[in-house]
């Protein structure tokens, strides 16, 4: 598309569509987009549009983005998680600050890989051990949460002598003691504990919200993923 107003979507829709295969929106039971405002805003967007024409058209969100979002609101409603991903926020802003601090991060990650390697801890199979970096999670970006963990617990070390660096130099007393008060945090049992707890549950969820945007995906496959995954939730409960 050259052009991505909702007039010009909506034209598309029907011209490659409905008008090629002689289908009426007139018989158009529902839709579902993401929440981009040209596609499903207040007034003069494409789900607004389509509404004007069939008011039975009824719209959702798509399910991978609703997953996303039921997840980003529980994790709002429990304070352990909430603060968890808080320090995150926190780590990543102080460490990210500068293209020095990020580059001391990546010499440090890169000595822990090459130390890995001569010393057999880690595998040099194609696509493993690539450069990785602190990512800032987004609440409307599907699994953004679970990299962000994957990639602190990956440089976990690296991470910690950057905050012990700022803690010495850091530009003023203010950026000293939050360095203080984060190390102290990331050394804690409950910060580790909790980062890989979520980093496994979020695996599943993360598989499952890939498996929603699959272009192949039906609805009977999916009902037997979403079976799994609660499976899987269950055993985790039950068992750890």
């Amino acid at each position: 598309m050259s052009d991505t107003t909702a007039s010009s979507l909506k034209g598309a829709i029907e011209a490659f569509f409905f008008s090629k295969y002689g289908l009426s929106i007139s018989r158009l039971c529902g839709q579902g987009y993401d929440r981009a405002s040209n596609m499903q805003g207040e007034f003069n967007c494409l789900k607004a549009l389509i509404l004007k024409n069939n008011p039975s058209a009824y719209y959702v969100h798509c399910f991978a983005h609703r997953l996303q979002l039921t997840l980003v609101a529980v994790t709002k409603r429990n304070n352990e998680v909430r603060d968890v991903f808080n320090f995150i926020s926190s780590i990543i802003n102080i460490v990210g600050a500068s293209c020095k601090k990020m580059k001391v991060i990546r010499e440090k990650q890169y000595a822990i890989i090459i130390e890995g390697l001569e010393n057999g801890e880690i595998s040099s199979r194609r696509g493993l051990n690539q450069e990785t970096s602190l990512r800032r999670y987004g609440d409307t970006h599907w699994g953004s949460h679970y990299v962000t963990i994957i990639h602190l617990l990956a440089m976990f070390s690296s991470v910690l002598d950057v905050l012990e660096i700022i803690r010495e130099d850091g530009m003023n007393s203010e950026q000293r003691m939050e360095a203080i008060v984060l190390t102290g945090i990331m050394k804690s049992f409950n910060f580790v504990f909790m980062l890989n707890c979520l980093r496994r549950i979020l695996a599943v969820t993360n598989e499952f919200s890939q498996a929603l945007q699959r272009k192949d995906q039906d609805i009977e496959n999916v009902m037997s993923l979403l079976k799994t995954s609660k499976e899987r939730f269950k055993m985790m409960r039950e068992n750890d």
